[in-house]
């Protein structure tokens, strides 16, 4: 991936100041910076994966507190459990490695695995969209009083929870080469 394609590795970028654009022109140092650019710009992307999340886990609590004043019993068990699996993937993505490897590691990180792992994590923005989507569905259900349909709704989101983990679980191979 080229630094046209990513935004984010963009948007780092223009915001160097003249001392690191200096920086760059020192052999050696140059690489070094690089890699720590693509580190900041993958930073960001999890940052708004991150705050997509929250702001669906923000209106799944509230999906949470209608269904316990209604007395769905049945649904409310399972959109704890719902909440709980998004809690743990959202504090994931916020603790992620940021692509280090240390000097005496067998395995080091590179520019490409970097640019694999921000492009990668891309596509898990679209999946946070797919949270949030799925979340607002199940409080379409709610806010229109059709609470029969709401047990299968918090099924769906909880799929589409487990498909953004299951993505997640596989960025440690990126990070690695492996994938």
């Amino acid at each position: 991936m080229s630094s046209t394609t990513n935004p984010y590795f963009d948007r780092v970028k223009s915001q160097t100041g003249i001392l690191e654009k200096i920086e760059l022109l020192v052999p050696g140092f140059h690489g070094y910076k690089e890699k720590e650019m693509r580190r900041e710009s993958d930073k960001l992307i999890r940052n708004q994966i991150y705050q997509k999340l929250s702001d669906a886990e923000a209106q799944a609590k509230d999906i949470y507190r209608a269904l316990v004043n209604q007395g769905a019993n049945d649904t409310w068990d399972d959109t704890d459990h719902l909440l709980a699996r998004l809690d743990r993937i959202m504090e994931r993505i916020n603790h992620s490695e940021y692509g280090y490897a240390g000097f005496f590691d067998s395995t080091k990180v590179r520019e490409p695995d970097l640019d694999r792992m921000m492009s990668y994590d891309m596509q898990l923005i679209q999946m946070a969209d797919n949270v949030t989507t799925s979340i607002q569905s199940l409080k379409d259900v709610l806010d229109s009083d059709r609470l029969q349909e709401a047990k299968g709704k918090v099924s769906e989101a909880m799929k589409v929870v487990d498909a953004i983990e299951n993505a997640y679980n596989g960025r440690k191979q990126i990070i690695v080469g492996v994938q």
